[in-house]
């Protein structure tokens, strides 16, 4: 203990665990398991539909901003330098926060990258009978989905923007790290506008389709809760100086519960229970489906003339 720097003395772990550890420990985990239910989800109906792109888009820089933001605060620089002077479980411990925000990253950019790849770009009504009454709801939501180039430019801006802040957190660090506190605090203030923003067009998408689609309830029902434990956790560890790191997953907590009732509504109680017999589908897929409609409907039936009419 005479060896360690003052600085680090409050990373050591006195009997290599305690409680605080536990917990942060406990909120990894649970920051991993519980975007598995949204992974799962759209693996399993292979599409994304009913997940608005900008909710996407707004979640993944959100995120992006949150883990710049606490690698580039000192305080994290001092925390891993400590590594060298502690224990490995201590410095184990002692990233523990760092570890949290990167594992939702990293778990939020898998759903961007399903969402681009299970993207549903359906067929809606055909031409010829675009005057006629649809009765159809599949057709009727799939005008309101996004199109897929909507799509595509979500994912570019995404890129984009982590590139831009990679960049910049490198120039500061190495040109003016005196600096870097100021662009801790401003990237946490991003994440904050816009994880204060992001659940906007998912809550009004839900509310256009009166259904939860591809949006995992299982999830939001974890995060919640969940994102209110992790706030206090890393404000524990980070302390006032590091509001920009945690309050944001207050504000997270709040938005996302409210879509949370919302999805409960229309999943369980609602007019349109949200049953997902057949999910809309890919290019690949509805080439098949569109055929073997055809076939159904050039089925004979005793009013079909015997001689086709020409087309």
């Amino acid at each position: 203990m005479e060896s360690v720097s003052p600085q680090c003395r409050d990373l050591v772990l006195p009997h290599y665990v305690d409680f605080n550890f536990i917990l942060s420990l406990l909120i990894l985990v649970g920051i991993l398991v519980s975007y598995l239910p949204q992974h799962i989800r759209i693996i399993q109906l292979r599409s994304s539909f009913g997940i608005s792109p900008y909710f996407v888009l707004l979640g993944t820089t959100s995120g992006t901003s949150a883990f710049a933001n606490i690698l580039v605060l000192p305080r994290s620089a001092r925390d891993m330098a400590c590594c060298r002077e502690i224990s490995g479980i201590s410095c184990f411990a002692g990233l523990l926060g760092i570890f949290q925000v990167g594992v939702q990253f990293s778990s939020f950019f898998v759903i961007l990258i399903l969402f681009i790849i299970f993207f549903p770009r359906a067929t809606l009504t055909n031409p010829s009978t675009e005057n006629e009454p649809d009765n159809n709801n599949d057709n009727n939501d799939a005008v309101k989905q996004a199109s897929y180039r909507t799509a595509v430019l979500v994912v570019i801006a995404c890129i984009a923007h982590a590139a831009i802040v990679l960049i910049v957190s490198l120039v500061v660090a190495i040109k003016a790290p005196s600096h870097l506190q100021a662009w801790a605090n401003f990237l946490g203030i991003m994440s904050a506008v816009l994880a204060s923003i992001q659940y906007f067009p998912q809550i009004w998408t839900t509310f256009r389709l009166q259904k939860v689609g591809s949006l995992s309830i299982p999830m939001m029902c974890i995060q919640t809760p969940g994102s209110l434990v992790w706030a206090a956790s890393l404000a524990q560890r980070l302390g006032v100086e590091g509001w920009s790191a945690w309050g944001v997953y207050v504000l997270t907590a709040i938005l996302q519960g409210t879509l949370l009732v919302m999805g409960i509504y229309f999943e369980y109680l609602g007019p349109k229970k949200d049953v997902i017999d057949h999910p809309f589908v890919s290019d690949a897929q509805s080439g098949t489906e569109g055929e073997q409609q055809q076939d159904e409907d050039q089925q004979a039936t005793e009013n079909t003339p015997l001689l086709a009419e020409p087309r």
